[in-house]
């Protein structure tokens, strides 16, 4: 086989209706865009918009400040995960679970701000998980396997002292 050989299957791609070529290509004239206006225009970004009349987003009056630099991004597990690792041998279950031992055994591919445990799935091995945050029912789930969950602090972001 050589490079100039090689060919897509057969209808593996769609060719594009060529719009505004005329009425006998069927989509001519306005070229399926309906009739004059702002939307048969190019760049047309409708969201919000409301006739000329004020927008919703712009007559409500702003409240609060969301500082994003203070905002954690939590990784979710679920208890059903966590006991597929188990039972396949990628997680340990002597000593305590941590982030670094979730993304060892590839429940996560990185640690962010920490991870929240989640009550999705059964757990049915009893293990001690030190994570940063946990749900009522999936921190009732690992006490009723018999094991331990411990909640870790999480690190503040401080803007520095002065």
């Amino acid at each position: 086989m050589k490079l100039n050989e090689i060919s897509d299957n057969r209808a593996a791609h769609y060719r594009a209706k060529r719009v505004g070529r005329g009425i006998g290509s069927g989509k001519g004239k306005t070229a399926a865009r309906g009739g004059k206006g702002q939307t048969a225009r190019s760049g047309v970004a409708l969201n919000g918009f409301e006739g000329g009349q004020t927008p919703l987003h712009r007559r409500l009056p702003k409240r609060g400040f969301d500082n994003r630099m203070f905002r954690g991004d939590f990784k979710a597990v679920n208890l059903g995960r966590l006991q597929r690792a188990v039972d396949a041998g990628r997680l340990k279950t002597d000593g305590t679970i941590d982030d670094a031992a979730l993304v060892a055994a590839g429940l996560l591919r990185r640690r962010g701000s920490g991870v929240r445990l989640l009550a999705k799935g059964e757990l049915r091995t009893a293990i001690t998980i030190a994570v940063a945050g946990v749900s009522k029912a999936a921190s009732a789930a690992v006490e009723r396997a018999g094991g331990r969950v411990v909640l870790r602090a999480r690190p503040a972001k401080g803007r520095g002292e002065g």
